[in-house]
């Protein structure tokens, strides 16, 4: 018996490779085929596999994570010299806002181990619970009043806002209300007035502490659901011109309400410039100092006791400012592209005959491109001031948390798929 040519004898790497599981690749490389005097070869490339989640859509969100921290350091480095903080350190809010993200990061690997189904079940007591601290939260000496608002429970390590939990209660209650009138769902009085009935009871209860933002955000979760769910096209325009003619009547009579509304269209008028156009004339300031590529991390002027709530509502005044149109620029399409897969994802799981995955997801994507949307409207000047965050992004401890667990249900989702697409049960 003769040795084997030393052309066919596997390299160490080959064997390496083996070892670790990737024989075959290496064999048919030592078997080629001739076909009339051409060489063709296996390719040695990595056999398909399906990734156990979305990890395009966790790095996204690590990312802006990671922004989020250095912008809300940057945007809060001058609070310590107003006195109305009282003596904090320079660090105050950058520690906050990371314990915050740790807190999320625990709650969301929690989330993340419940299943769909569990999910499915627990829709209606989680609901109840977003109704009981909603009460809980209008209480006098149980909830916290900052600024004439009393939104907020203190949890000693962080402050909690109820409203935050509502918009996931009812973004989950609802979606699973939608499958269990999947057989009614052409029907006003039995699919559609139920469920605008939960809405309204969370909507007077979110304007009493007020949180008109919030109320707002919840609103179009709970629409686009019915909408998504199945609901015909006149019932879906009926209750957006519902919503609409109630948010109209509810500005109009709130005289600090309509205010608001007059300073967004002149900010810039001796009447509105140091009343209600303060913040949007100094956030439009912040942006056009940013010009094309910004004055550089760290050099906003806007920051300095000028822009009143840069680390919150403002933050993205702050970015363009010291990052410019380029900054501005990136945050659009990094929002656009995750609500984007998260759609996508949502799609994905009502094919696979999974409609309340699916909707849960879908409404999580309305989620956080319509409250990116609000808040980039607002720091732009193309909306009336509101007072909601951007996710993922501003400083706000319950807010990071719900938006985190949130997408950790959406990475549950299509955990799930794959799952399912492997032959696998979720």
């Amino acid at each position: 018996m003769t040795a084997a040519p030393a052309a066919s004898r596997p390299s160490l790497w080959q064997r390496v490779r083996a070892w670790a599981g990737a024989a075959p690749a290496a064999n048919a490389d030592v078997l080629p085929v001739r076909v009339g005097g051409t060489e063709y070869r296996r390719t040695a490339a990595t056999p398909a596999r399906v990734l156990g989640f979305d990890q395009a859509l966790l790095w996204v969100v690590v990312l802006l994570l990671a922004f989020s921290v250095v912008m809300v350091y940057s945007a809060s480095i001058a609070m310590p010299d107003n006195p109305r903080f009282g003596n904090i350190a320079p660090t105050h809010f950058l520690l906050r806002h990371a314990i915050a993200i740790g807190v999320g990061f625990v709650a969301a690997l929690i989330a993340f181990q419940v299943s769909m189904d569990t999910w499915e079940r627990m829709a209606p007591w989680l609901f109840v619970a977003s109704i009981v601290l909603l009460i809980a939260v209008l209480i006098p000496h149980v909830g916290t009043m900052v600024n004439g608002a009393r939104r907020w429970l203190s949890l000693g390590f962080m402050n909690f806002q109820p409203s935050e939990l509502a918009k996931f209660a009812v973004l989950i209650y609802a979606s699973d209300y939608m499958v269990r009138k999947m057989e009614v769902k052409e029907r006003f009085f039995r699919a559609v007035l139920p469920m605008a009935a939960a809405v309204a009871v969370v909507g007077a209860l979110l304007l009493a502490e007020p949180d008109m933002g919030a109320f707002m955000v919840i609103a179009v979760i709970a629409m686009g659901i019915l909408f998504l769910g199945g609901v015909n096209a006149r019932m879906f325009f009926l209750i957006a011109g519902v919503l609409v003619a109630a948010f109209a009547i509810m500005i109009a009579s709130s005289p600090w309400r309509r205010e608001r509304v007059f300073a967004y269209l002149d900010p810039f008028s001796e009447q509105h410039a140091l009343g209600k156009g303060y913040q949007l004339s100094h956030a439009l300031i912040a942006i056009g100092r940013g010009e094309i590529f910004g004055v550089g991390l760290g050099g906003s002027v806007e920051k300095l006791h000028w822009l009143p709530e840069a680390h919150t509502d403002f933050l993205l005044a702050v970015i363009g400012e010291e990052f410019g149109l380029v900054g501005v620029l990136t945050l659009i399409v990094a929002f656009l592209w995750m609500t984007r897969r998260i759609m996508h994802i949502g799609r994905q799981a009502i094919a696979l005959d999974r409609v309340f995955s699916g909707l849960v997801a879908q409404g999580v994507a309305i989620w956080v491109g319509f409250q990116a949307f609000i808040n980039m409207g607002v720091n732009l000047g193309a909306l009336p001031t509101k007072g909601l965050t951007l996710p993922l992004m501003s400083f706000g401890g319950s807010a990071i948390l719900m938006n985190l667990v949130a997408i950790a249900v959406v990475l549950r989702v299509d955990y799930e798929n794959k799952l399912l697409m492997r032959g696998g049960r979720a």
